[in-house]
């Protein structure tokens, strides 16, 4: 596989900083991060615990706000955004899939994604959107009859039937094991190339960066480093 040709840029950030104070401490999460997200690209974002990497994700994703700084979705500066304003961008834009898969159990898994649907402007039918991440014939299904591949697989429709512009992952193979979490990963590639969706995983976990256009690492608080992957793996060649 090698790196395609991508959009401009999606996503902007600009001397981020992010201070959470603790009693007479003051924890510095992120410090003067500036970063460009490219329309189309898979990026990794990777570093240990306390990194800074969750909570750039979280405010890329409208879920937290920055302490100074500012975060442009295309022209849009996001800084300023009332809470409403933040809720219309996350339903419109944004796709999230976590650790863990937060599937509602007395549902079905066609259930589960429509649940998305009902608050979307331009919704993927569930059914498609099952297909694409290969459970449709499992739709039907509860969340406790299913593997814990086949319920990330089922957050990832769910997130992806919204049609978003930008799928945020946060550790998403990390209550997977290794050949689970590969699959995962086959399904992100597959919805990136397909879709042309922007793809945004943080992860701890290095090997994941080789299948990426581009790796973030991070280090407290701070972007040590951006790499561009000139020959990018296939998800099935990982090895961790």
């Amino acid at each position: 596989m090698t790196t395609t040709a991508h959009n401009g840029a999606i996503f902007r950030v600009e001397d981020l900083k992010k201070n959470y104070p603790m009693g007479e401490i003051t924890v510095h999460a992120l410090r003067d991060v500036s970063l460009e997200v490219v329309g189309g690209e898979f990026l990794v974002i990777l570093g240990p615990s306390g990194s800074g990497k969750s909570t750039l994700l979280n405010i890329i994703g409208g879920i937290d706000s920055a302490t100074a700084g500012r975060v442009f979705f295309k022209d849009e500066d996001l800084s300023g955004y009332s809470e409403s304003q933040l809720t219309r961008y996350r339903r419109r834009h944004v796709g999230f899939v976590f650790q863990f898969y937060n599937l509602m159990p007395n549902l079905t898994a066609r259930e589960n994604v429509e649940m998305a649907t009902e608050i979307s402007d331009n919704p993927m039918d569930a059914r498609e959107a099952l297909g694409l991440v290969g459970l449709d014939e499992r739709r039907d299904h509860f969340p406790s009859q299913l593997s814990g591949g086949e319920q990330q697989r089922v957050a990832i429709a769910r997130a992806v039937a919204k049609q978003p512009e930008i799928l945020l992952c946060d550790e998403p193979t990390g209550a997977l094991d290794f050949q689970t979490g590969k699959v995962v990963l086959e399904v992100l590639e597959r919805i990136n190339n397909e879709t042309g969706t922007t793809v945004i995983v943080i992860t701890h976990n290095a090997a994941i960066g080789k299948m990426a256009h581009r790796v973030v690492r991070m280090m407290d608080g701070h972007v040590r480093e951006i790499i561009e992957n000139e020959q990018r793996a296939a998800p099935g060649e990982l090895d961790w």
